[in-house]
């Protein structure tokens, strides 16, 4: 038999509202190691595009423009699910890159659709560090990565907005390197 009682009103204590943690800076500029410890220090659920699509899309994403609709196809799921887990009151790092204003104004109305807080968390760095950073990244090949060129993170880089004040956004700045 399970006995199910109600607390009094007001015996428990309000849950601090959960916080949207996410992610702007070039390519290989430092966001997934970034994200992995922004997790760990705010308990926060860590959900990261590249192993994401890497495991739903093994083979189907050989371009960029397949992995733009491969994206956009992941952000109409993942969407929705980070707004629940904010409603109820888990923080989430979200590793997708941020790094255009549609991508952020996307990411705004997942946090704000929840009622939650946010922070943006850009990671400055230099084409040089990056660079040196996608070389060894390369080497290594962490799950959900890809070898990507120097053509490729050119390409990539010329795509990249920094975030403006305009925008809006709670914004924790860092500089890799």
């Amino acid at each position: 038999m399970i006995t199910l009682t109600t607390a009094p009103p007001g015996a428990m204590a309000p849950q601090p509202p959960a916080t949207l943690h996410f992610l702007c800076g070039k390519l290989a500029a430092g966001k997934t190691t970034l994200s992995h410890q922004l997790a760990g220090r705010h308990h926060a659920v860590l959900i990261s595009e590249d192993i994401w699509l890497r495991r739903l899309y093994p083979v189907e994403i050989r371009t960029f423009d397949d992995y733009l609709v491969h994206s956009r196809r992941l952000r109409e799921v993942v969407g929705p699910h980070v707004q629940q887990l904010l409603t109820c009151g888990q923080s989430v790092v979200l590793d997708f890159p941020m790094n255009v204003p549609a991508a952020r104004a996307w990411v705004r109305g997942v946090f704000e659709g929840a009622g939650a807080g946010h922070l943006l968390h850009y990671v400055k760095a230099s084409d040089e560090v990056c660079l040196r950073q996608l070389e060894r990244r390369n080497r290594e090949l962490p799950e959900g990565s890809v070898n990507i060129s120097v053509e490729q993170f050119e390409a990539i880089t010329r795509l990249f907005r920094e975030p403006s004040p305009e925008e809006g956004f709670t914004i924790e700045t860092y500089e890799a390197g």
